[in-house]
């Protein structure tokens, strides 16, 4: 069954309740990359821009997997407006610069699914702009490294997802690197029934997890971390500063989790924020499990109808040969 395509008539409604003020919708724009959700840039006719997220079935591009909605499962797969204002709200209690909210509504007077209006922040993002301009970069980038301080010295009193813990809930699992350890045998065994190089080194990817598992030592403190903190989640505002987005996973864990994928998607430009005392075993053993969730995540998105086909296989494929390297 086709998707259903948004249109201007279906968010006018909602954009004039969020924007109204004498103005009428003049456009809608699905913005590229969203894969739970939709993402849309509402332009109105004084050229006053919003940002409408919609949670619906029709945006969701995942196959459904035995995760989905397990609140105490630190990686689950779920999203929505509940978890994003959880979110956002401990964001912005540190501190942290995220989009005002304009507009909310559970109850879809005006579109069959959630959906929030918020704050638009047109032009680049910090990847784009470290890409055309490291210099102009600079200014953001040690902002992000003051926001992730803030956040690593916060700390809840267990791990999971921002809104179990602060709900007083514990997640399934009694460690942090006991979930990353499900997790990464989950992506190994989806992995492998998707490319067979993996199938071929199943048994020497699942000892080395192991072996990089048992090295790690207890250790019982959880930070504030976005969990895929790539710079295409991070826009920049008219003084430069940080605006962190696709937040729903926010949640407390290890700080190396965060700086493992930091390292993964900066590359040569992580010493920007980097970080002293990370446990070199925890990164390890995380970098490992994200090349692999990197890998089947991508794989499983492909069993679907998600349009970017190619730059999806093209992050299984780098993502790929890179755990099969980290085995040998």
């Amino acid at each position: 069954m086709a998707r259903h395509q948004v249109t201007r008539d279906d968010l006018a409604g909602v954009a004039r309740t969020a924007l109204g003020r004498g103005r009428t919708l003049a456009s809608v724009e699905r913005l590229a990359g969203g894969s739970r959700k939709g993402v849309y840039r509402l332009t109105m006719d004084d050229d006053t821009t919003a940002i409408a997220y919609l949670w619906g079935a029709d945006e969701n591009y995942w196959p459904a997997a035995a995760n989905d909605n397990d609140e105490r499962d630190p990686f689950t797969s779920s999203a929505g407006l509940d978890r994003y204002e959880t979110a956002r709200n401990r964001l912005d209690r540190l501190g942290l610069r995220v989009p005002a909210i304009y507009h909310r509504d559970r109850s879809h007077t005006h579109y069959p699914a959630d959906l929030i209006v918020i704050e638009d922040f047109p032009g680049e993002n910090l990847e784009q702009r470290l890409e055309r301009d490291p210099a102009a970069a600079t200014p953001t980038m040690e902002r992000l490294a003051d926001d992730l301080d803030r956040m690593r010295h916060h700390h809840g009193p267990t791990f999971g997802k921002v809104a179990l813990v602060e709900a007083g809930g514990t997640a399934r699992r009694p460690t942090c690197e006991r979930a990353v350890l499900d997790l990464a045998e989950r992506c190994l065994a989806e992995a492998a029934v998707r490319d067979p190089r993996i199938a071929e080194a199943r048994d020497r990817l699942d000892r080395r997890l192991h072996e990089l598992a048992a090295a790690v030592q207890p250790r019982a403190e959880y930070s504030v971390v976005h969990g895929e903190l790539g710079m295409d989640h991070v826009l920049i505002d008219p003084d430069n500063n940080p605006v962190l987005i696709d937040i729903e996973g926010l949640m407390y864990f290890d700080v190396e989790w965060e700086h493992v994928f930091l390292r993964i998607r900066l590359g040569a430009e992580y010493h920007r924020v980097a970080t002293d005392g990370l446990d070199e075993a925890r990164l390890a053993f995380y970098l490992l499990a994200q090349r692999l969730s990197l890998t089947a995540g991508p794989l499983r998105l492909l069993d679907g109808d998600f349009p970017d086909r190619a730059f999806m296989q093209a992050i299984a494929e780098y993502n790929l040969n890179e755990a099969l390297a980290l085995a040998r």
